[in-house]
């Protein structure tokens, strides 16, 4: 048996996926959400092999939910906009559905899926890799203790490198994010956030102060009255950026 959670916040679209499941007897659907906090709370309680899951919906997008999840089911997208369409899959066990879909494709999606059962690979890790997420993001979505915390980026101070994570300074405090600072420099808007040094990215609204620190460094005083250091290449892409 392969258990199913189906998440979208278009019921006909649910139903759509539903009624297709019907051809294949050892699909079980275990529950239908119509947004990401259900499916959330749907994955943790089931613990699906596979989610149908739709983008663009209420409250957090298909994507932000899938960071959030500490153990991966295999994933098929179903979605409307083509703006979110994924790289090469090569051998994943997920596909992406642009709606409207047929049968017929839909079929090939799920049987791909049969197929490759058992693959050791984290499929949501992998595809999350590959997403083009279409231009500068505006949030941060994260679990803090039990409770789901969306952070807008223009209330981000700046950003710390923290081994594998990413601690995220806000005026509530410290968060902590399983990303790279990789990964935010290539989302964050690069007009409001700037890269200053290996370990640090600053929200150029925060900076009040540039002063020499160390033989050829700087360091920036922030509103907030937190410091980062400024390295030797992070200096002339600050100074670019604020037009000095």
């Amino acid at each position: 048996m392969i258990n199913i959670i189906i998440i979208d916040d278009e019921p006909l679209a649910a139903s759509l996926v539903e009624d297709y499941l019907a051809d294949f007897p050892e699909a079980v659907i275990k529950a239908i959400c119509h947004d990401g906090f259900e499916g959330l709370k749907a994955i943790k309680e089931h613990n699906p092999d596979l989610i149908f899951l739709d983008v663009q919906m209420p409250k957090i997008t298909g994507f932000e939910m899938l960071e959030l999840l500490e153990k991966a089911p295999a994933v098929i997208f179903t979605t409307a906009y083509d703006a979110y369409a994924m790289k090469a899959f090569d051998a994943h066990a997920v596909d992406y559905l642009l709606k409207p879909f047929s049968k017929d494709r839909f079929a090939i999606a799920f049987e791909k899926f049969v197929k490759l059962q058992g693959n050791e690979e984290k499929p949501i890790e992998t595809i999350l890799s590959k997403i083009d997420f279409g231009g500068p993001s505006e949030r941060i979505v994260l679990k803090d203790k039990n409770e789901i915390k969306i952070i807008p980026y223009s209330e981000v101070r700046y950003l710390e490198a923290n081994d594998d994570y990413v601690n995220i300074y806000t005026a509530e405090g410290k968060f902590l994010k399983n990303k790279t600072m990789k990964f935010f420099e290539s989302t964050l808007n690069p007009k409001q956030f700037v890269r200053v040094h290996r370990s640090y990215i600053v929200n150029l609204g925060e900076i009040t102060k540039i002063e020499p620190y160390e033989k050829d460094g700087y360091l920036l005083l922030l509103k907030s009255g937190g410091k980062v250091p400024v390295s030797k290449t992070g200096y002339p892409k600050l100074k670019q950026v604020l037009g000095l």
